[in-house]
C-alpha cells in the first residue's frame, strides 16, 4: 500500500516509494505496476495525478480525486506557485547556497523524435547544503571521493530540472544512469547495496483550489535513502 501524506474530498497526498511509475509510459512497456492503478485500487475510487515524480525518484505524489480538482492544481503547477521540496546526494562539495538559472530544452516525449526542435525554457532552481561527506575511496584522481547532501527548490517545472541542472554545475546526483557518473553510482550500490536515484520531494506546499488554505505537507526520506545518509553519517536521518 501506498502510504497516504493527506486527504480531503478533493485531494490526496502520497509517498511514492523508488522505482515506481507515476502512470504507464512506452519508454518503460514491461512495468505492470503504477502509482495512478494502486491508490484507484487502494481507496476504491478514479484519482488524476496533478504532476510527475521520475521513476527513480521517491516522496511526495499529490493526487486529484476528480478532473476538475486535477486541472486547478496542474495549473498551480504550472504558473510555479507550488513550493516545492527536494533533497539530493550529490558528487563533490558545491557552496553552502547557489541558485542555477540555466534554460533546458524539453527532453523528447514517448512517441516524439529525439531530433524534434525543442526551444530552451528558462530553467532556475536554489540549492542548500546541507552536509558533506568524504569517503576514503579512490574514483577519480584524488585519494578520496567528496559527496554532498543538498537541499533543493525547483523554481520552475522543467522536466528531468533537477538532475539536468546538477549536472550542469558538475555535482551530478548519485544514482542517476542519465546525467550522473557511472563510476560514483557503482561505488554507493557497493558500499551499501543499492542503486537507486538518491534523490527525493519532501514537502509540496499548494493552496487548496476549493477552500483557499495553504496546505503543507512533508515526509522524511525512509527505507535504502535514510539507510544510506545514516552509513555516511548524517545524524537526522530517518
Amino acid at each position: 500500500m501506498l502510504p497516504i501524506l493527506y486527504r480531503d474530498d478533493h485531494l490526496v497526498a502520497v509517498h511514492k516509494p523508488a522505482g515506481l511509475l507515476v502512470h504507464r509510459t512506452q519508454l518503460d512497456r514491461h512495468e505492470t505496476r503504477f502509482a495512478v492503478q494502486l491508490l484507484r485500487d487502494q481507496i476504491g475510487r478514479r484519482v488524476w495525478a496533478t504532476h510527475r515524480l521520475d521513476k527513480g525518484t521517491s516522496g511526495v505524489l499529490l493526487f486529484a480525486l476528480d478532473p476538475e480538482t486535477a486541472g486547478l492544481i496542474g495549473r498551480q503547477f504550472e504558473a510555479g506557485t507550488v513550493e516545492k521540496t527536494y533533497v539530493a546526494v550529490v558528487r563533490g562539495h558545491p557552496p553552502e547556497t547557489g541558485l542555477i538559472d540555466h534554460p533546458l530544452s524539453r527532453p523528447a516525449d514517448d512517441y516524439e523524435s529525439a531530433a524534434a526542435d525543442r526551444p530552451s525554457q528558462p530553467a532556475v532552481t536554489r540549492f542548500r547544503r546541507l552536509a558533506c561527506f568524504e569517503l576514503p575511496c579512490r574514483v577519480d584522481r584524488y585519494l578520496t571521493s567528496r559527496y554532498a547532501y543538498l537541499e533543493l527548490h525547483p523554481e520552475t517545472g522543467r522536466r528531468h530540472q533537477l538532475r539536468r541542472h546538477l549536472k550542469h554545475i558538475a555535482h551530478p546526483i548519485i544514482g542517476d544512469a542519465t546525467y550522473g557518473k557511472g563510476r560514483h553510482n557503482r561505488l554507493f550500490a557497493e558500499l551499501f547495496g543499492q542503486p537507486r536515484l538518491l534523490l527525493a520531494c519532501t514537502r509540496l506546499v499548494w493552496r487548496h483550489p476549493v477552500d483557499g488554505r495553504l496546505v503543507d505537507v512533508k515526509t522524511p526520506v525512509s527505507g535504502d535513502f535514510a539507510a544510506t545518509l545514516a552509513q555516511l553519517g548524517w545524524k537526522d536521518a530517518q
